[in-house]
């Protein structure tokens, strides 16, 4: 039997396996399809993996996406990994956790209520924004790129993103359109597709509504990392001033931020554990 708890950020949720105590299966592309089957496994938008660290920090985590393709990073997935990390007492009292991933090392900066971990604060690295950073077959920094009609800003955030900043994304297909730009031949790893309108501000926030298509999941309720990809492309596109929004997803809010071209974008959101269980290996 695996141990599994089920979680999810804004509604992006996947089964998460703590790997300290617990020897893994060799296939863990086919058990992220397995387990990521909302019909036949637990149901989720993929498997991720947080145990003992390899270097640098206090915890590993690894992902798979739902067809079970191995993505490098996931924003709503490494707050989750980081809180599951603290209730089972891995970190050692530690509250703000290096967490080291295949798009680098991330800072996380655990939020509490209580003594009671809900959330986070990450750190998400520096936007990535050269044509073979994100990576995207076109030239130039934070290159646009124009696929089904639609015109993207391409952003890295160590995973490949094309927003598109329309009037109202609330009538764009989205599941006709992600599927045809994430696969478009000019990005060699495919990518994750942001469809974004601004929203009226509240209390100070500029708002900005977020619709996605994740690369290897197909339509998700959030994107941690296509948030932090949204807020960089309206910066850039001079849409956004105060380079901070909350960004309004189909599963809840997230609150980023890039206060200069240098730094690192800054997320937070919630954490929250729905249920354990175990997984009949």
């Amino acid at each position: 039997m695996l141990r599994f708890v089920k979680m999810h950020g804004c509604g992006n949720d996947y089964v998460f396996i703590d790997a300290w105590e617990q020897s893994l299966p060799d296939d863990l592309p086919a058990l992220a399809r397995a387990v990521s089957d909302r019909h036949r496994g637990v149901g989720g938008d993929g498997l991720i993996v947080i145990g003992p660290p390899l270097a640098a920090g206090q915890a590993r985590m690894r992902m798979w996406n739902a067809d079970g393709s191995e993505a490098e990073m996931c924003g709503n997935g490494i707050r989750c990994a980081a809180k599951l990390a603290w209730d089972h007492g891995r970190l050692a009292g530690e509250r703000a956790p290096l967490i080291e991933t295949a798009a680098g090392l991330r800072r996380v900066e655990l939020l509490f209520a209580e003594e009671r971990c809900v959330g986070a604060r990450v750190l998400m690295g520096r936007p990535r924004l050269l044509a073979e950073e994100v990576p995207v077959a076109a030239a130039g920094w934070a290159p646009l790129v124009e696929v089904a009609g639609l015109e993207l800003r391409c952003v890295g955030m160590g995973n490949p993103h094309a927003v598109a900043i329309v009037d109202d994304c609330e009538r764009l297909p989205v599941a006709e359109l992600g599927p045809r730009i994430e696969r478009d031949p000019r990005f060699p790893r495919r990518a994750n597709v942001e469809f974004t309108a601004r929203l009226p501000d509240e209390d100070g926030w500029p708002v900005i509504r977020q619709r996605t298509w994740e690369r290897g999941s197909g339509l998700t309720l959030a994107c941690g990392t296509g948030a932090c990809a949204a807020l960089v492309a309206w910066v850039l596109a001079g849409r956004l001033p105060e380079r901070r929004a909350i960004l309004r997803l189909d599963g809840g809010d997230l609150r980023v931020a890039w206060p200069a071209d240098e730094a690192e974008v800054v997320m937070e959101g919630e954490a929250v554990t729905v249920f354990t269980g175990e997984w009949p290996d």
